[in-house]
């Protein structure tokens, strides 16, 4: 029986680690009437400036493992006055120097444009993998703010919001702005149109 259920593709399973990132994606799924649960697999984390290429790569060996429909998603904080620092590197240079870190990296600079990016790839049973992106731009804040959201959220403030930061909205007031949002409402429009019927 759970065979036929994951076979007609009722639900299909995110692949992380992280439970603050599947919590915020379950319930945006959810939203979009998409059922999703959370999948532990070890895959190798490769190198790569391009976020794409590490949700593919990550999402192609966790499918040969399980052969599972599943979902990938691999995000990053791009600075501009530091180059695009730290972009699909965030991850580790949030473990090594937090948003303290990045915030003593700006002292002094005046520009404090940044973007989250996202990108999400799905793999399952005869579909190649297809990958969607999320894009939000904003700023990063002269100080840590709020202590909701993960990551570099307490220092990053979405245009479209004002003065907020992503650490000071609940999951679902940042899910209208957040790059992550965005990404996965397009898998979830693509996934429920006609492709999880093929499973």
């Amino acid at each position: 029986m759970a065979n036929n259920i994951l076979s007609r593709g009722r639900i299909i399973f995110f692949v992380t680690g992280n439970i603050h990132k599947f919590n915020e994606s379950r319930k945006i799924l959810a939203a979009h009437g998409t059922s999703v649960a959370m999948l532990r697999i070890k895959t190798a984390e490769i190198q790569d400036d391009n976020l794409e290429s590490i949700a593919k790569t990550c999402a192609l060996e966790a499918f040969k493992k399980s052969n599972l429909p599943l979902i990938v998603e691999d995000a990053g904080l791009f600075i501009r006055a530091l180059k695009g620092f730290p972009g699909p590197y965030s991850s580790y240079v949030y473990r090594t120097i937090g948003n303290e870190g990045v915030l003593k990296l700006l002292k002094g600079i005046n520009d404090r444009y940044a973007k989250f990016q996202s990108a999400v790839v799905f793999c399952g049973p005869g579909t190649a993998p297809t990958c969607f992106h999320g894009v939000s731009e904003g700023e990063i804040a002269t100080e840590a703010r709020g202590s909701l959201g993960f990551g570099f959220d307490p220092v990053f403030k979405p245009i479209e919001d004002g003065d907020r930061t992503f650490g000071e909205m609940s999951i679902m007031e940042k899910s209208v702005f957040s790059h992550r949002s965005h990404a996965l409402r397009k898998f979830a429009e693509w996934y429920n149109s006609d492709v999880k019927q093929s499973f």
